[in-house]
C-alpha cells in the first residue's frame, strides 16, 4: 500500500524502451523470470491489490485498480497457468474495485480474499468460504469502547472487512504516533479472542490466525502445480508471500519477487528482485511480460 502522493522511487527499475521486462537484481530473480518466460503455461502470476494494482487513497472504499491493470492482466492471463489476486479484502470487494468480473481473457483469474480464506473464481463467478471465526464478532463489539479508553485521536477509524476488522490512523494528525499508541491495546484485544494483529501502513488489522498471504500463495501454487511464481506486493502483509516464494525456490520452483515501490515501507524493496514505481510500474511490468512471452503480444495489448 502506498501513500496518495507517493513520489517516484529512485531505486525502481523499468521495462526498457522496447517494452522488455527489467533485469532482476538477483540471480534467483533472473532464474524466476527465465522460467516464467520459457514455460508461461506453468507460471503463476500473483499480486496484492491495494498499493500494487490499486493506488492507495485515504478512504479504502474509494480505491480502484489502476486504469491499465485489467487490460494488462487480460493480455497476460491467457498465456499463463493462472493469475491470482491475494488480498486482505473480502473477495467481492476486490472484484468490484478491480473491475475483474466478466472480462474476456481473465477466465483464469482467482481472487484469494481475506488472506486466502475466501476465493472468487472468474470462470464461475462463485465465492467459496468457510464459517467465520467467532472472535471477529466479539472484537467488533468491544472495539469502540477500547478505542475510547485508549484515547484514539480524532481521525482514527475502523474498516469493516467481514472476516476481520481494521483500525486506520492515516487520517489522524500524527498517523505513526497514533498507530504505535494503539498497537498494544489492539494486540491485547485480539489475543483475548483468538485473533492476531496484522500490521500495515498506518493500519492494524485484527483477523483470525492461520492464514496469511504466504499460506494462501503456497497452497494455491501447489494446487495448480505451478512451475514458476511471480509475486508482486508493497506492504508488510506481503512479507509472508515473499517468504513463501523463498521456500518454493528452495523446493525447486523458480520465483520472482516484485516490489511496488513507495516511500512508506522499505522492507519489501530491500528483498525484491525487481522494484517498480507503484501500481503504474506494476502495470508496465505486466505489459512487458505479455509482450515477451513466446506467443507475442495479445490482441488486447495492441488495441
Amino acid at each position: 500500500m502506498g501513500s496518495p502522493n507517493d513520489s517516484t522511487d529512485p531505486n525502481a527499475t523499468h521495462p526498457d524502451a522496447s517494452g522488455t521486462p527489467p533485469v532482476p537484481a538477483t540471480r534467483a530473480g533472473r532464474e524466476g523470470l527465465d522460467a516464467l518466460l520459457a514455460r508461461p503455461g506453468k507460471a503463476l502470476i500473483a499480486l496484492d491489490f491495494d498499493g500494487t494494482l490499486s493506488p492507495i487513497v485515504p478512504d479504502p472504499e474509494q480505491a480502484r485498480a489502476h486504469p491499465g491493470a485489467v487490460r494488462a492482466l487480460a493480455a497476460l492471463a491467457p498465456e499463463v497457468a493462472s493469475v491470482a489476486v491475494i488480498t486482505g479484502r473480502p473477495p467481492a470487494v476486490a472484484v468490484r474495485h478491480g473491475g475483474f468480473a466478466d472480462v474476456p481473457g481473465l477466465e483464469r483469474l482467482v481472487v484469494l480474499g481475506h488472506y486466502g480464506t475466501e476465493r472468487w473464481n472468474a470462470a464461475t463467478g462463485d465465492i467459496t468460504a468457510p464459517a467465520p471465526h467467532p472472535g471477529v464478532a466479539a472484537v467488533r463489539a468491544e472495539l469502540p469502547g477500547l478505542l475510547e479508553r485508549a484515547g484514539a485521536p480524532e481521525g482514527t477509524w475502523t474498516e469493516e472487512k467481514g472476516r476481520a476488522v481494521a483500525v486506520h490512523t492515516r487520517r489522524t494528525a500524527d498517523p505513526q504516533a497514533a498507530l504505535e499508541a494503539l498497537r498494544e491495546p489492539l494486540t491485547g484485544l485480539a489475543q483475548r479472542h483468538g485473533l492476531v494483529v496484522e500490521p500495515g501502513r498506518m493500519v492494524l488489522e485484527l483477523r483470525p490466525p492461520g492464514m496469511d498471504k504466504g499460506v494462501a500463495l503456497a497452497e494455491y501454487a501447489r494446487e495448480i502445480g505451478a512451475g514458476s511464481v511471480l509475486y508482486a506486493g508493497d506492504d508488510l502483509g506481503d512479507l509472508p508471500a515473499y517468504a513463501a516464494v523463498d521456500r518454493l525456490r528452495s523446493d525447486g520452483v523458480p520465483g520472482l519477487l516484485v516490489c511496488s515501490g513507495s516511500d512508506e515501507v522499505t522492507e519489501l524493496r530491500e528483498r525484491a528482485d525487481v522494484v517498480v514505481d507503484g501500481p503504474e510500474g506494476v502495470v508496465h511490468l505486466l505489459e512487458a511480460l505479455a509482450r515477451a512471452l513466446p506467443h507475442g503480444p495479445n490482441e488486447r495489448m495492441t488495441e
